[in-house]
């Protein structure tokens, strides 16, 4: 079986890949922006938030928590979601050195 394209860069560089597409869309940085206001666990209050449906939110929601931005827990019949503290620490720390690394060039 032959190497996967991904196995051409770093880790560091797969995982702020990974990090930034599940950023990359405008609904998810909503759904962070509301989860990090109300700055606790947020279960069926984001679709009434957002101008989305549930099953487009619900898709939202599982694209930031396979990166691992966002964590879940249930709650009843509910998934509550808050950030995970790890993971943002660590997009933190990989976007902060990415930036660092540039240098007026031009």
């Amino acid at each position: 079986m032959g190497s996967s394209k991904n196995d051409l860069f770093t880790s560091e560089q797969n995982r702020i890949a990974e990090l930034a597409k599940a950023l990359g869309h405008p609904a998810r940085i909503a759904i962070l922006e509301y989860v990090i206001r109300k700055n606790a666990c947020v279960c069926g209050d984001i679709v009434d938030e957002l101008p989305l449906s549930q099953s487009t939110i619900s898709q939202h929601l599982k694209a930031l928590k396979m990166a691992g931005i966002l964590q879940g827990n249930v709650e009843g019949a509910k998934i509550c979601y808050c950030i995970n503290p790890k993971v943002w620490t660590e997009l933190n720390t990989l976007m902060s050195h990415f930036f660092k690394t540039y240098t007026n060039c031009c």
